[in-house]
């Protein structure tokens, strides 16, 4: 019998549709569910607009490029079905896309050493390896190996991770170019001031965002970004902003990504030519076996730890996670996560993944996959309604993960910081994943000095037996670079 989550209420459900998404016994209702559903929308729906970016603008190893509305179109298709199949599924509020930094790797690591066909099976290849994972019960079970202090370290270092993006996305934050008389990485703004409208349009956004959380407004989220959008673009129309790079030339006051403005069009049909061209054989005659085995590892790792530290965090803000920090319907939660992956190199669109982004709407309420159908209905719609995508900009959606990263840092205070032995890797864990953009990368580091010191101080039985397998491949994935170099 599955144990309820904690925070969850035996309450009797409404009917059928209440029964089986579990909303009452969960606490929740249906209009929270669509807010959240809502809310996770407008943080993740760039992606539709980024994808195509990153994804166009390379080309493979015979100079192709892949055509930018057929990517937004398939993007916004795979990532509908799968946060709706996640939905009914799995029934666990964590919507679905293309995944930034795999879609990265793959355009701009894989896919020049071979041709986009061969460089999308590969990543069909990685989804069903990770099937395989879930379907013997070796996923759940590492899952269940790493300790429950060790987990929540992984969600607060989540909510940091997901500040910083916040924070860079607004443009708030900015890498200072290299010059000889600083060696400060990132500043505020642009020369260490906030001097342009999106900025002010941001800091506006969050402090009314900030206000609303306080005072405990129903859909303060999902208010603040539409109450930010609109005042984006009332600005965009007066002061004529632009994008962010005009021509090819920066233009380092304008929008990050979205410039805010009514769409003179709203309906536009899709383009879905990109379905199904993927080649499972090609990379391993093209690249060769070991560089293609390289890769496929590379993307097994980053797709196998992401996705388990996305659901720690968002059960914990939901509150949905039980004693031994688990949310509920484990095993469904990463298998449709691993179909997930193999859909999208199915669909031409990279690796897709769970994304965390999926807490703004957990802290709108959402507590069921009810807001997955929400979410995913959206992104299906923006298949056909992609002008209307681009309407909310990085300064106005960015004001959601200021939030949701401090809503996920409240869980510190459950961490002993007495008992070094988990104190310094839930450390290592949280610092890690914002001060290298990375998930993996924090959990990895975790994972590795955990089980080192436990060892260093004769406690080495303390340790599941699967953790120290998942720490030597950690170890081999941090020394990935000298491997490739010896490869190419």
């Amino acid at each position: 019998m599955e144990k309820r989550p904690a925070g969850a209420e035996t309450t009797v459900a409404r009917n059928g549709f209440d029964r089986f998404f579990e909303i009452s016994a969960r606490g929740s209702t249906l209009s929270r569910e669509v807010r959240g559903g809502l809310a996770t929308f407008f943080t993740m729906g760039y992606i539709v607009v980024l994808n195509p970016l990153i994804l166009g603008n390379a080309v493979d190893g015979d100079g192709r490029r892949l055509a930018m509305a057929a990517i937004a179109a398939a993007t916004a298709l795979v990532a509908g079905v799968m946060t709706i199949l996640m939905g009914v599924v799995a029934r666990f509020p964590l919507a679905l896309a293309a995944g930034l930094g795999v879609n990265a790797l793959v355009a701009y690591e894989i896919a020049p050493q071979m041709t986009w066909a061969d460089a999308m099976g590969l990543v069909v290849i990685e989804g069903v390896l990770i099937g395989i994972l879930v379907l013997t019960g070796l996923r759940t079970a590492v899952f269940r190996s790493v300790p429950v202090q060790l987990k929540t370290a992984i969600g607060v270092g989540i909510g940091l991770f997901l500040t910083i993006i916040g924070l860079v996305d607004a443009g708030f934050v900015r890498r200072i170019p290299d010059v000889a008389n600083t060696t400060v990485p990132v500043g505020l703004g642009i020369n260490g001031r906030l001097v342009s409208w999106p900025a002010l349009v941001f800091v506006l956004g969050l402090l009314l965002t900030l206000v609303l959380v306080v005072r405990r407004v129903k859909g303060a989220i999902l208010i603040g970004i539409l109450a930010t959008t609109l005042l984006a673009i009332v600005v965009e129309a007066v002061a004529k902003v632009g994008p962010s790079v005009v021509d090819g030339v920066p233009n380092p006051k304008g929008w990050s990504l979205n410039v805010p403005a009514v769409p003179e069009t709203v309906v536009d049909v899709p383009d879905l030519s990109l379905l199904g061209n993927f080649n499972v054989l090609g990379s391993w005659e093209r690249a060769g076996w070991l560089v293609a085995l390289m890769f496929v590892f590379t993307l097994l790792i980053t797709d196998f730890f992401d996705t388990m530290g996305t659901m720690v965090a968002v059960g914990q803000e939901g509150k949905l996670l039980d004693d031994k920090g688990m949310p509920p319907r484990t095993r469904e939660i990463l298998l449709v996560d691993s179909v997930a992956a193999a859909a999208g190199g199915a669909a031409s669109v990279s690796s897709n993944t769970s994304y965390i982004e999926s807490a703004a709407g957990v802290a709108e309420g959402a507590r069921t996959g009810v807001a997955n159908l929400v979410t995913g209905a959206l992104f299906l719609l923006a298949m056909f309604l992609a002008p209307l995508v681009v309407i909310v900009p990085f300064e106005a959606a960015s004001t959601a993960l200021i939030v949701v990263g401090f809503l996920m840092m409240t869980m510190i205070r459950t961490i002993d910081w007495s008992d070094y032995e988990i104190a310094i890797p839930a450390f290592l864990t949280i610092v890690l994943m914002p001060f290298t953009y990375s998930i993996s990368n924090g959990i990895g580091a975790g994972v590795i000095t955990y089980v080192l010191l436990k060892v260093v101080r004769g406690k080495a039985r303390e340790v599941h037996p699967l953790l120290y397998g998942v720490a030597v491949l950690f170890v081999v994935y941090f020394m990935r670079g000298p491997v490739e170099a010896l490869i190419y």
